[in-house]
């Protein structure tokens, strides 16, 4: 594949990513864990099909089981972490937070063998931690409030989660982009069965919210996948590593154009703090890489 056509097919996940936080809203009032077993379900089987129309199906057989554990793990834990801190708190705030994960995938591989962090590592850490600081203690687009304090925690672990998932995905071996269908399948299996335990069971209201829900299986919680996938691997990762801080902006942007949140000097305050620190991290890695 033409390596600038893979790029742009990976940068299409960064603009499904941005629209996360949206449909999320919209799918209210579905609970975390069967949100995560519909969109799972929608987004595997979108996978299942074009592996099988690709003919990729006995590659699967190859891909060790620990790779399959950990990439179910991993897309099942962000996301239920993501979804459950919209529920409990401001979309647009828990969504910035969450957002911490470039900055963290930086800071975390820098501490990999044969890495090691340096001023600008730090310097944009504490830029992103600033604006995480801005959401939680600052009035934001709602308002401060101790009740939100569970939802932004749990935005935190999100970020955390996934940052953690993507560093220590270098450590369990190499997947075929086709194997995602599997972490999407498994990740709704797992979900349907903690839903089934732990929730009530509550469906979309209206046509927007089933809308919204199918769009998230489709598109940030499906096909995106597939596309950052082929775009890591084929694409220019570093472009695609630069693009993916924009996703807080864009993400931010579109719940503030659609009215889903109210504009704020704190929020865009919080929005350009994270998104800079991010940027500073990946360049202090890229300038390390280069000196190297």
């Amino acid at each position: 594949m033409n390596k600038n056509r893979a790029t742009l097919i990976g940068f299409s996940a960064v603009l499904l990513w941005a629209a996360l936080a949206f449909f999320t809203v919209g799918s209210a009032p579905v609970p975390p864990l069967l949100l995560n077993a519909i969109c799972f379900a929608i987004g595997g089987a979108l996978g299942i099909v074009w592996t099988a129309a690709s003919g990729d199906i006995r590659a699967l057989k190859q891909v060790p089981l620990r790779v399959y554990l950990f990439g179910i793990i991993g897309l099942f834990g962000y996301h239920a972490l993501y979804f459950t801190a919209l529920r409990l708190s401001p979309a647009a705030e828990a969504g910035l937070i969450a957002y911490l994960w470039p900055l963290l995938i930086v800071l975390f591989s820098s501490l990999l063998p044969g890495e090691r962090l340096r001023a600008g590592h730090a310097a944009g850490a504490l830029l992103g931690f600033v604006g995480a600081a801005v959401i939680i203690l600052g009035k934001g687009a709602a308002g401060f409030s101790l009740a939100f304090l569970p939802g932004y925690g749990l935005a935190l672990c999100c970020a955390l989660t996934w940052s953690a998932y993507s560093v220590g995905s270098r450590f369990v071996g190499a997947a075929p982009t086709s194997s995602v269908a599997v972490f999407c399948i498994g990740a709704s299996v797992l979900s349907a069965v903690l839903h089934v335990a732990l929730e009530e069971t509550i469906w979309p209201v209206s046509t927007m919210g089933w809308l919204s829900v199918a769009a998230l299986g489709l598109g940030p919680v499906g096909l995106a996948f597939y596309t950052w996938d082929i775009g890591v691997k084929h694409g220019e990762i570093q472009l695609l590593g630069t693009s993916a801080y924009a996703a807080p902006l864009l993400s931010t942007l579109l719940l503030v154009v659609t009215g889903t949140a109210e504009p704020s000097w704190g929020l865009a305050a919080a929005a350009v703090l994270i998104t800079a620190g991010a940027v500073l991290a990946a360049r202090a890695s890229m300038r390390a890489r280069k000196s190297g």
